[in-house]
Parts: C-alpha cells; sequence; structure tokens
C-alpha cells in the first residue's frame, strides 16, 4: 500500500481529536515525505473491557493506517504488573499474571472494532521484557536519575500528601518507554494523561541512540457520569463490545453539553456538520435528544453495523419511549416462594448488596409487575415471569 500524503488528510489528522502534537512541524514534515511509520498504541490489561474513552487514540491509530501507515499495538502484560502510575493518588492494586491473562484474551477481537488488524503488528511487551536479565534492568535504570523521575506532577502531588511514591511506579515510564525503543516507534499515541510517559519515551529511545518518536495526545473523554475521564476504575465507561441496544442506551444517557465532545471524538462526521447541528439545537431547531439519537445510532454502527444500529434504535425507542418491555429480557430463577424487595434484587443480582438495594427502592428507581415500589420492607410474592425492573433501562424476569 502506498503512503498516501494528501495535505489535506494530513492536516486533518494533526487536528481533529488532538489535544497536541509534539514536535508537530516535525510529525508534519513525516508525514508528507512518503515515508511508512511505525505508529505505536499501548494499552495495559488491567481490565477485561476496551472502552469508548481507549478507542479515541485507537481511531487516530486507525486514521494513520488509512494513510498507510504500519499501527503498532502493544498490550502490555508486562507492564500491568506495575500499574501505570499516571494521574493516581494511590499505587495501583497488584495483579497477578493469572488475573492479566485473564483480561487480555479477548483484547484482539475488541482491537479489532477499530483497528485493521490483519495489517497492525501486534506485541505483547513480556517478549522483550520476560526474558530480560537483571542487568538490563540495572542498565536501563542506571541511564536516568531519580530526580527527573519524580519531577512528574502526579508523583510531587504525592509526596507533598505525605503518600508512598513505589520504586516499582518509578521503573513504569521507563519500561514504557522501552517499549518504544523495542519497537522502533516513530509516532507514540495516548490519551492526554499520558502525556509524560510519552516524553519519556524520546528520552529512553535518545538513551539508546535511536531517533526520538513523535508524540501525539489525544483528548480525554469524559465518562458516562460527567465529570471524571471515562474510566474502568471509576466505573463510568461504555465498553465497545457492549451489546447494541445496552451501548444505544448509554450514550443516551450522556448528557447534552458531553454529546458534541462524543461527536467530535467517537464518529467520523464532518465538523462542518457537528456545527451545524450544535447550532440548530441551540437555536432550539432541533430536539438534543433527537440529535443525541442520531449520536447514539452512528456510534453503535462503528461498533458493528448499521442493521444493528437500528434494531437498537428501535428497541430504545420501544421501552424509554413508549414504555414498553424490552424484546429480550434476562431471566433469573428464584426458588423462595416470599422475598423482601432487597432480598429479591440481590437474587436477581440487580443490586450488589441489600444496602445498594434498599437505597434503589427509596429513591423510587424500582418496579415490580409494573408498579412503583419504594417500601424495602415490602414482602414480595414471587411468581414466574414477574418482570422487576430498576430504573429505565435495567430488566429482570423471573424463572
Amino acid at each position: 500500500m502506498e503512503i498516501n500524503t494528501d495535505s489535506e488528510k494530513i492536516k486533518e489528522i494533526l487536528a481533529r481529536g488532538v489535544e497536541e502534537a509534539i514536535d508537530k512541524d516535525s510529525l508534519a514534515k513525516k508525514l508528507s515525505s512518503g515515508k511508512r511509520l511505525r505508529v505505536k498504541f499501548g494499552i495495559d490489561p488491567t481490565a477485561a473491557d476496551i472502552h469508548l474513552g481507549h478507542s479515541v487514540a485507537m481511531r487516530k491509530l486507525a486514521q494513520f493506517q488509512e494513510l498507510g501507515h504500519t499501527a503498532v499495538l502493544i498490550i502490555g502484560d508486562f507492564t500491568t504488573l506495575i500499574g501505570d502510575p499516571s494521574g493516581r493518588t494511590t499505587s495501583r492494586p497488584a495483579l497477578t499474571e493469572a488475573q492479566i491473562r485473564d483480561n487480555m484474551k479477548d483484547y484482539i477481537r475488541q482491537a479489532s472494532k477499530v483497528i485493521d488488524i490483519d495489517k497492525a503488528e501486534i506485541h505483547y511487551n513480556r517478549e522483550w521484557f520476560g526474558q530480560k536479565p537483571m542487568s538490563f534492568l540495572m542498565d536501563l535504570a542506571g541511564r536516568f536519575t531519580v530526580a527527573r523521575l519524580i519531577e512528574r506532577e502526579d508523583f510531587q502531588k504525592r509526596l507533598k500528601e505525605g503518600l508512598d511514591v513505589s520504586m516499582l511506579e518509578l521503573l513504569y515510564p521507563l519500561l514504557q518507554g522501552y517499549d518504544s525503543v523495542a519497537v522502533s516507534a516513530d509516532i507514540e499515541l495516548g490519551g492526554y494523561d499520558q502525556r509524560l510517559n510519552l516524553l519519556f519515551g524520546r528520552k529512553v529511545q535518545r538513551a539508546f541512540g535511536r531517533p526520538e518518536q513523535d508524540v501525539m495526545t489525544v483528548p480525554l473523554l469524559i465518562g458516562t457520569d460527567g465529570v471524571k475521564k471515562m474510566s474502568k476504575s471509576v466505573n463510568n465507561y461504555i465498553r465497545i463490545n457492549e451489546e447494541p441496544a445496552k451501548m444505544f442506551t448509554q450514550v443516551m444517557a450522556v448528557s447534552d453539553r458531553l454529546m458534541w465532545n462524543y461527536f467530535e471524538l467517537l464518529t467520523d462526521a464532518p465538523q462542518t456538520e457537528i456545527a451545524e447541528l450544535k447550532l440548530k439545537t441551540e437555536k432550539e431547531i432541533v430536539h438534543p435528544r433527537d440529535v443525541k439519537m442520531d449520536l447514539a445510532h452512528r456510534i453503535v454502527a462503528i461498533f458493528y453495523d448499521k442493521k444493528q444500529a437500528d434494531g437498537a434504535k428501535e428497541e430504545f425507542v420501544r421501552v424509554a419511549q413508549e414504555g414498553k418491555l424490552p424484546t429480550t429480557i434476562p431471566t433469573v430463577a428464584v426458588k423462595e416462594n416470599f422475598l423482601n424487595l432487597p432480598d429479591l434484587l440481590v437474587a436477581l443480582s440487580a443490586a450488589k448488596s441489600k444496602g445498594e438495594a434498599r437505597r434503589l427502592c427509596e429513591q423510587g428507581g424500582v418496579k415490580v409487575g409494573g408498579e412503583l415500589k419504594t417500601d424495602w420492607q415490602e414482602m414480595i410474592e414471587i411468581k414466574p415471569g414477574m418482570v422487576v425492573q430498576i430504573g429505565k433501562s435495567k430488566f429482570y424476569k423471573v424463572a
């Protein structure tokens, strides 16, 4: 495949969905040169799901692929043993090798929803770290000073608050940086919170006598809570392999204010079209709900296809707007004849604890057989086929 050096394509890849490019002029020249570049993106399998927040950088990786460049996807099965300290106020909980293997077993299939896996290079960084002798680590660490490593804002904040920074956390940026040496990266992509790690990759390359990679950071996608970045640890994320109807509903729950950010970072809608939709919404020519339904449809279609996106939209209209039951409802067997509401919700796995179940009842979020239930002490007669609804979109049927 020839390298596409079209100036408009290059201009767009350097502008849309980009927080910062270092060095932008250098990167523009490389993209115009016709040389096939090696574009690196790494992800640590700290959980089993790749979410829409990850997909922002991965979509940028796919754009480089479309220009003919080589996408290099690194799954950090070794670095996950340490845990990325970026933006953390505490050390990450340690994961076992078994947990990491379990987390990453579906990563390639999930990543294939965004990038062309058949044309990408896939690496697990245990490939080069797993067999390295202790002398390698001593050599790598010996090329840098503690003073430089603890200059990081996230480390400084912890130290000022009297919190610990582990020696392993100090090693993390060195190891991630060495990934760039191992794969001869020309460019590295990541979220803006990864900026320090990505820049450190340049230092590690320089220390090993390699050309420094250019760095491109993308904005952080705000999660469904509307406050914090989309994150597995905060549980405000939408999985890219979420089933279509649920994904559609989750996108519809995003605030009107945030939907423009989602349009910009998660869809291919031209910026002129997004600006026009925003203007029409502000002038009340179109309803925000209808624009958001368009957004949800586009996002589902990206990760599935138009037919499934159409079906997800029909299901949303059926349940959320017309008040009908979903087409399919998970069925759970309940042996007891009578249960109070908290016990029933826990038995259905609709709540993790009785305390959570009580709060759902008190907040008016529970219906049994279509009837609102607010008294958590009420005893419920268990009948086969009975439907329990939590909020607007969660339904459970008693077997």
